[in-house]
Order: C-alpha cells, then sequence, then structure tokens
C-alpha cells in the first residue's frame, strides 16, 4: 500500500544511494519487495525522483546566490521576503513539489484534507485517463523502425 511508511523509505533509499554516487533509481512504483506496483507510488516515486535530483544539484555559493549585497544593504533585523533576490531565487532555489501540499493546516482541511495517496490517486487517474504522449520525431521512428527490422531477420532467420 502507498503510504507514508513507503514514501520515507524510497525517499530514504533514493537519497542515500544518489549522494554516494548511484545514477539511477530503482523501483518507482513497487511496492511489497516488488511484488506489487501501485500507479499512486508511482507517482509518489516520481516526487521523490525529482526532489533528490534537486538535492544533487548542490548549493550555489557564489555572491548573487548567497545574497551577499542584499544583505549589506537590508541589515540587521531588515526585511529579505520584500526583496527582489529574494522573490526571484524562492522560485528556483526550493523545490516546488506538485504532490506535496505546503499550505497551513486551515487551508488543508478546507479543502478535504486529502492525504499524500489521496492526491497521488487522483493524478495516476487523471494521467491514465488523459495522458497524451508527443509523438516521436520521424527520425527517431526511422531508426526505431531499422533496428526491429534488424532483429526480425535475427530472430526470423
Amino acid at each position: 500500500m502507498a503510504d507514508a511508511q513507503a514514501a520515507h523509505e524510497k525517499s530514504m533509499s533514493a537519497l542515500l544511494t544518489s549522494l554516494a554516487g548511484a545514477n539511477m533509481i530503482y523501483g518507482a512504483g513497487m511496492l511489497e519487495l516488488g511484488n506489487t506496483f501501485s500507479f499512486e507510488q508511482f507517482v509518489i516515486d516520481d516526487e521523490i525522483a525529482k526532489m533528490t535530483r534537486k538535492v544533487l544539484e548542490g548549493i550555489d555559493t557564489d555572491d548573487e546566490s548567497l545574497a551577499v549585497d542584499v544583505i549589506k544593504n537590508v541589515g540587521p533585523a531588515g526585511n529579505f521576503l520584500l526583496q527582489d533576490h529574494t522573490i526571484s531565487h524562492m522560485k528556483t532555489t526550493q523545490s516546488q513539489p506538485n504532490l506535496l501540499d505546503r499550505r497551513v493546516r486551515r487551508d488543508w482541511e478546507n479543502d478535504g484534507k486529502k492525504t499524500l495517496t489521496e492526491v497521488a490517486s487522483e493524478k495516476a487517474v487523471n494521467i491514465l485517463n488523459n495522458y497524451e504522449p508527443e509523438p516521436l520525431p520521424s527520425d527517431v521512428k526511422d531508426e526505431l523502425a531499422s533496428i526491429i527490422k534488424k532483429a526480425e531477420k535475427y530472430f526470423n532467420a
């Protein structure tokens, strides 16, 4: 079952192995040691992978990213939240999850108190019902057809 425990375990596994140098996150959507597949878990795992990639980007430490000039200009006890620098960087520096709900509790409750699994289920159903893949470019189609033709000759020999 896709739940908080599964999300926690998968988050830690993805993050720790990625920090150790792994370049692939394995088992998206899988539960029970791979015996079960969950569309909800797949959607949650996509979010975990996105956030893991964000962590792996690291933290920029140049003067612009650290807002050295802004800190000097605003000074102690100043308001950094209204600075153009803060506003422009907060959208790219902080991860922007699609599933996690970062609103205050009252707003979350007024909107139905949906759990992460419920939100993931709604998104999975929406994807399954509405997703339209982009068509492959013609050169890619041609290359795939060539590979298939070669394989068919090999297997039909």
